[in-house]
């Protein structure tokens, strides 16, 4: 694994990575130099031949926004023209499956890092939010547009022109995370799902995660065909055979890509 300064990458004997945000003494704040450091951690994760990525913070946040000490003085040009902020949507871009394993702040641009994550579980003392109208601005990686998509135009207008925070326990009821664990073993849960993704077909959970994102992107007759075709696709590999003779032969499947 290549040395970085503000995050750290893990990749275990399941082939399961851990990309960890490693600025604990600022709340794990996003600065340019994290940023370029997570777009090399996803390539080196992605070539490692991880099966899922699990994306966490160290201490007590998983990121509680951007740096603004860093971004204070940015100007009109020096932000648009460099497309500032842009390498952080290469997580959602990932191949592979990414659980986000929330502990404590998941704030501004934490929190939109983490609605990129295929699946996101939390701590109970997990809290989200996204204030950047309190800055004079607004989301700037992606947080208007998915964190509508996923709880709709009434409560993301609430959360957005407001910038308060919700906890867990209401994140999970508006449908932005999917599980609320006990406070310190978000990371161990986290790995419990991964493994569970690991041992199934490569080919399948690649065709299951681009379904549901395609269902996100296009209308229902069109989703319903890009379903349809990757269906029919993985008949002609070898998982779908060696699964269903599993079944019925009533034992674990034993994927050639597991």
């Amino acid at each position: 694994m290549a040395h970085y300064d503000t995050l750290s990458l893990t990749v275990d004997d399941d082939r399961i990575a851990q990309l960890t945000l490693d600025r604990p003494e600022a709340l794990n704040a996003l600065n340019s130099a994290m940023m370029a450091e997570f777009a090399a951690a996803l390539v080196e994760a992605t070539q490692s031949g991880a099966r899922a990525l699990i994306l966490t913070g160290k201490g007590r946040a998983f990121a509680a926004g951007a740096d603004i000490a860093e971004m204070r003085d940015r100007t009109f040009g020096s932000m648009s023209d460099a497309n500032h902020l842009a390498l952080w949507e290469r997580l959602a871009d990932l191949p592979i499956p990414t659980i986000g394993a929330i502990n404590g702040f998941a704030l501004g641009g934490g929190c939109e890092i983490a609605m990129m994550c295929d699946i996101l579980i939390a701590g109970e003392s997990a809290s989200f939010g996204l204030p950047e109208i309190t800055l004079g601005i607004i989301p700037g990686i992606g947080g208007t547009q998915r964190l509508t998509r996923i709880v709709g135009k009434a409560q993301a207008m609430d959360l957005i022109l407001t910038g308060r925070r919700i906890d867990a326990d209401e994140a999970r009821r508006l449908g932005l995370i999917s599980r609320v664990v006990v406070d310190g073993e978000v990371v161990e849960q986290a790995q419990v799902i991964a493994r569970q993704i690991a041992g199934s077909s490569a080919r399948a959970v690649r065709a299951a995660k681009e379904c549901v994102l395609r269902a996100d992107q296009s209308s229902l007759s069109e989703g319903l065909l890009f379903e349809r075709r990757w269906f029919h696709s993985l008949f002609a590999f070898d998982d779908q055979t060696e699964g269903m003779t599993a079944f019925l032969e009533k034992r674990p499947a034993r994927f050639a890509d597991a």
